[in-house]
């Protein structure tokens, strides 16, 4: 696995529709929904008439996180939800990110909101290393 500060990812040895298929599974077992879906290559090509390889931002949530993070920060919303990212890199391998809510949130500065981000940051790594 792979680390970017912000973010936890893995290449996984399945194509980009299999495994977007795996992590949402693996998500929903862990008590995560797809809140919202940007599919970044479909909005490239129609947007600028621009190809690129396939990509895709999930906005993953687990309801009782977000309630949590919201009564301890009101405005945390704009931080949310966590983005799960599945995509096909530079030398053809597909590739699944997660956000680490704890990198993300720790700007917050609530204690109780760093609680969450670490339960969210254990149930996205444990359905990345899942899949």
């Amino acid at each position: 696995m792979g680390t970017a500060g912000y973010g936890i990812s893995r290449k996984v040895d399945l194509t980009v529709e299999e495994a977007e298929a795996r992590i949402r599974a693996t998500l929903a077992e862990r008590g995560f929904g797809i809140l919202t879906e940007i599919d970044v290559k479909n909005t490239i090509k129609n947007k600028l008439g621009i190809e690129i390889k396939p990509y895709k931002i999930l906005g993953a949530c687990k309801p009782q996180l977000a309630h949590k993070a919201l009564s301890a920060e009101t405005e945390i919303g704009l931080l949310l939800p966590c983005n799960v990212i599945v995509y096909e890199d530079a030398d053809g391998n597909t590739r699944i990110a997660v956000q680490n809510p704890e990198k993300a949130l720790e700007l917050v500065g609530n204690p109780g909101v760093n609680e969450v981000a670490a339960e969210a940051k254990k149930g996205l790594v444990d359905a990345l290393e899942a899949v």
